[in-house]
């Protein structure tokens, strides 16, 4: 049975194999709307970090976006969209692995091959499954299968890590539990990935509902900060954020959630603790204001090298074309291990 120990590349370690220092570290972003304030703290800093640490691999999950209702032409635009932002935000092609899903074939073949060591009543019992279909007649059957479809992005890879929020926890645990059954039944195929949890400032919420999180999908675009957001906006943006009864700046994420996202923003920009910030300012105003300046000095160098970015899209296409092949040759390895190990292959 696996462990999260390190491997190397092209296969998941034995006991007593060999091992590599560097830890391997899997994101997914899908490309469901434009990329926000949430996305770039919660997801995309932490990712560009990492890539100075860890082996770093991104991909674009256009598959996951056709679970619901959507239009071609936007799926595309925003894929590439994504793909320009991260780069603009200082993913490193040379360092870290980008690419999008469809383009590496592997992720639907190991998906099935999953759905093969996965009960239904598993799927079905997925919280967001649960959610999303109650809200719709019609539902769509890769709403269901989805968590698998996950399963297989991060199995594919041979990954030790993987970051998550709560809302993905009970998707991991279910990567984590087939992982293990497949090794059980058909012997040792997979690497069992170990969640690793964002930072409480991560988790930005919304700022028109500090109760709900910031989301690219969000009913009201006035409690989300885009990446590309001009400064003005911005600015409009914070300066009417839902605050809470009372004057004073404090920091309770039970009883101030709107002035304890916006003191977790400023800290995510800045630095430091969200309590220890909350003492430099005596009214809501100040604090908006400062909030607003933090962000814009974040935003405003990934705004400009996107800019530049997207002058030449045949350079971003040329990166996510690089990172497709270079996916597919440890991706192959990792189906040819699964269906070997299930039959379908002699030894």
């Amino acid at each position: 049975m696996h462990t999260s120990t390190p491997t190397t590349a092209g296969g998941p370690t034995t006991a007593g194999g060999p091992t590599t220092s560097r830890v391997r570290r899997i994101t997914g972003l899908k490309p469901t709307g434009h990329l926000h304030l949430g996305n770039l703290t919660g997801a995309i800093r932490p990712v560009v970090d990492g890539q100075y640490r860890a082996e770093t691999i991104v991909f674009l999950a256009d598959l996951h976006a056709l679970t619901v209702t959507h239009q071609p032409e936007r799926i595309r635009g925003l894929t590439l969209e994504q793909a320009t932002m991260l780069l603009a935000a200082g993913l490193d092609p040379d360092r870290a692995l980008l690419y999008v899903q469809s383009q590496v074939p592997e992720h639907t073949e190991l998906h099935y091959l999953l759905e093969c060591a996965t009960g239904y009543g598993e799927a079905q019992r997925m919280i967001q499954f649960r959610e999303k279909s109650a809200e719709r007649q019609q539902v769509r059957l890769s709403l269901l299968s989805y968590p698998v479809l996950m399963a297989a992005d991060i199995l594919l890879h041979d990954v030790h890590e993987v970051p998550v929020g709560e809302d993905q926890s009970q998707h991991l645990e279910l990567t984590r539990t087939v992982a293990n059954r497949f090794n059980a039944r058909y012997g040792d195929t997979f690497t069992v990935p170990r969640a690793v949890h964002p930072a409480v400032s991560a988790r930005v919420m919304d700022l028109a509902d500090p109760t709900a999180k910031m989301g690219k999908t969000s009913a009201s675009p006035a409690g989300t900060v885009f990446l590309l957001d001009p400064p003005e906006v911005i600015r409009r943006k914070m300066l009417r954020a839902v605050t809470d009864p009372g004057r004073t700046v404090e920091y309770d994420p039970q009883r101030r959630p709107g002035v304890t996202n916006l003191l977790e923003i400023l800290a995510s920009c800045l630095g430091g603790s969200p309590a220890a910030l909350a003492a430099d300012y005596g009214s809501y105003a100040q604090l908006k204001s400062a909030v607003a300046e933090a962000v814009e000095g974040i935003l405003r160098p990934i705004r400009t090298r996107y800019t530049e970015l997207a002058r030449d899209p045949g350079y971003v296409r040329r990166v996510l074309a690089d990172g497709a092949e270079r996916a597919r040759e440890n991706a192959a390895d990792t189906v040819h291990r699964a269906k070997r190990a299930i039959g379908l292959l002699s030894h």
